[in-house]
């Protein structure tokens, strides 16, 4: 009985040690697939700047294999090329291009398998395709790794010049699956259009690679793009001129947070062209890959964006189709936080200055857009929160009907409004008769926003005698989808009182010369999305506040400062501050414009946007 005892003891023992042997080696080899993963989660990429010879084909893709060759060398591990890369960019039409486009898979991306392979990295070709059923032609790009071929985009979004010859892109924006985290590709025009980075991160991208022949808008969205969404994206540009259309080169890689992490020089006009490829480098962090606009995603409002799918063009006939020239104010202001009366009382005074000014420059305002929470500035406390609140029938807004009426005025405001039990954090449009033309109740809530406020549940736009007027809140402006709601409505104007301190923003980043008229210092990346997105002129009134950190820099942003139409402006950071703005709105004899934006969606791609995540 003692030799049987002793035999079990000895038994568990050995068991148990087993138990531990195995254990350790688990978290041995745990352990190193961990080291061996933390050694890759950094690492290189690079945008190659190359500019191909129109008509040569194969010489084109060996000078490239030898750009990308130098890149890979220097531990790039993905590379990416221009838009059609492998051909040169202008062709008349079809007849021009067919001995030069190329299958995908093919032979082009056979050579560039080659290097893949060798090198341990990933490659994204721009390129001319033939579909061999269809005998179709499009803009494609390629994606090929050490493992071969893994994947292809077809442009969705095309400029004018490869209408003559390519088909629409059929394949969405397809997201591939690598060792390097997951790729998804859109090509130069598709910027122009919010939804086509959007597609990409709604269907999982952790990188955007985009290849372009920009003269300036294709590259002037990517910014915003990289916020939205939470996106890095390597963008690859020419910087020469063909058939006189002058491509400025200024390639440039984007952190998630919209942090401009390489960008190559910028060339202003043909006199200045640079042939020689140029190759630059930006680290990516697949830590940061997990980030706040990919946490932003999961507060999307899929419900509310149905209307991205209408595809309302060539007819229109509900449209302003009428431009008007407008006078506009922006007031910032640092409120007295939950003193209405000391706080309309500056508005007051406030208002009747930028009406002062105006008269004095000869113009007559007829649009003033005041911060969020006018009247009551961001109170912490919810006790007074609610004590604060009032609705459409309460005194802050019979203050703004009365001023509105005696000055013959537009003004949006922000308030605190209850309707029962419930309180929305909401933005009132009233007119000059002195009557609420509308109220918007903001449909995405910040965390401080969630601990009192009720969601609202339509976007909305306008109808005014000034033209259709959308109002958005601050922390909409990160949700590119309300800028798409309000050019599918025909926005003519957006005015959006914000609260907004920077968070999810950051001043833009791009060479300030690339616009021609440049960007005020202190202009921000997303507030003038908003603007190129709907192509609506935006109207940005921001609070500032020492105690809150709301940093001001209120502004108005265009429709196309890049060629020269319309200038941005911005108020100080941290003062009070008035801005008086001139509008022509509609532009619709410009070369692009929101008519143009319209008839050129592709909303049939647009699904994944308007449903619920799985």
């Amino acid at each position: 009985m003692i030799l049987e005892k002793r035999f079990m003891r000895f038994t568990s023992c050995i068991l148990i040690f087993l138990f531990v042997l195995i254990l350790s080696g688990y978290y041995q080899r745990q352990l190193s697939e961990a080291i061996m993963e933390d050694s890759t989660m950094t690492f290189k990429a690079a945008a190659v700047q190359f500019n191909p010879q129109l008509n040569e084909r194969d010489q084109n893709i060996e000078g490239l294999l030898e750009v990308v060759i130098e890149a890979a060398k220097q531990d790039a591990k993905l590379i990416v090329t221009p838009e059609m890369a492998t051909t040169g960019y202008y062709y008349a039409n079809r007849d021009a291009i067919a001995p030069f486009v190329d299958t995908i898979p093919g032979y082009t991306t056979k050579k560039f398998e080659e290097v893949a392979k060798k090198y341990d990295i990933y490659i994204v070709i721009g390129m001319p395709e033939v579909d061999p059923e269809t005998e179709l032609y499009y803009n494609a790009a390629a994606l090929v790794g050490p493992e071969g071929y893994i994947g292809k985009y077809r442009k969705t979004h095309q400029w004018e010049t490869e209408e003559h010859w390519a088909a629409w892109g059929d394949l969405g924006v397809p997201v591939y699956d690598t060792k390097i985290g997951k790729i998804a590709m859109n090509i130069c025009m598709d910027s122009a259009y919010f939804e086509s980075a959007r597609l990409a991160a709604v269907n999982g991208a952790d990188i955007l690679a985009f290849p372009t022949n920009s003269s300036a808008q294709a590259i002037a969205a990517l910014q915003a793009r990289a916020i939205q969404n939470g996106l890095y994206i390597v963008s690859a540009n020419r910087s020469n001129t063909e058939n006189g259309f002058h491509m400025i080169g200024a390639s440039a890689i984007w952190s998630p947070e919209g942090k401009k992490l390489a960008e190559a020089a910028f060339v202003p006009s043909p006199n200045e062209d640079i042939h020689e490829s140029t190759i630059i480098y930006g680290e990516i962090d697949r830590m940061q890959y997990n980030n706040q606009g990919k946490k932003r995603l999961k507060e999307r409002r899929p419900e509310l964006y149905k209307d991205l799918m209408l595809y309302i063009a060539p007819w229109d006939y509900s449209k302003n189709n009428d431009s008007h020239d407008i006078t506009a104010a922006v007031i910032q202001y640092e409120p007295v936080i939950g003193n209405k009366d000391e706080n309309l009382d500056k508005i007051s005074t406030l208002l009747q200055k930028s009406l002062q000014e105006g008269k004095q420059k000869g113009k007559a305002v007829q649009l003033v857009v005041l911060p969020e929470l006018s009247a009551t500035g961001p109170i912490k406390e919810l006790d007074t929160i609610k004590n604060a609140a009032e609705d459409l029938d309460g005194t802050t807004v019979k203050f703004f009907e009365k001023i509105a009426k005696e000055n013959h005025l537009h003004i949006v405001f922000g308030m605190i409004e209850k309707e029962g039990d419930k309180l929305y954090n909401s933005a009132v449009l009233v007119g000059p008769k002195g009557e609420v033309i509308g109220s918007y109740r903001q449909a995405h809530l910040n965390e401080t926003d969630k601990t009192w406020a009720t969601p609202g549940n339509a976007l909305k736009v306008f109808s005014t005698d000034i033209g259709k007027i959308g109002v958005m809140i601050g922390y909409d402006a990160a949700f590119p989808e309300v800028a798409g709601i309000m050019a599918v409505r025909r926005a003519d104007i957006i005015a959006m009182p914000a609260r907004w301190n920077g968070i999810f923003d950051r001043e833009i980043e791009m060479n300030p010369n690339i616009s021609a008229n440049k960007y005020p210092a202190g202009a921000m990346s997303l507030w003038d999305s908003v603007a190129m997105s709907a192509q609506a002129y935006t109207i940005v009134s921001n609070l500032i506040g020492t105690d809150s950190n709301y940093f001001g820099q209120s502004g108005l942003y265009t429709l196309d400062p890049l060629y020269g139409l319309d200038q941005p402006l911005a108020a100080r950071k941290n003062q009070e501050d008035l801005l008086l703005m001139d509008i022509k709105t509609l532009q619709n004899d410009w070369w692009f414009n929101q008519q143009r934006l319209i008839e050129s969606r592709r909303t049939y791609f647009y699904k994944p946007l308007i449903q619920s995540a799985k």
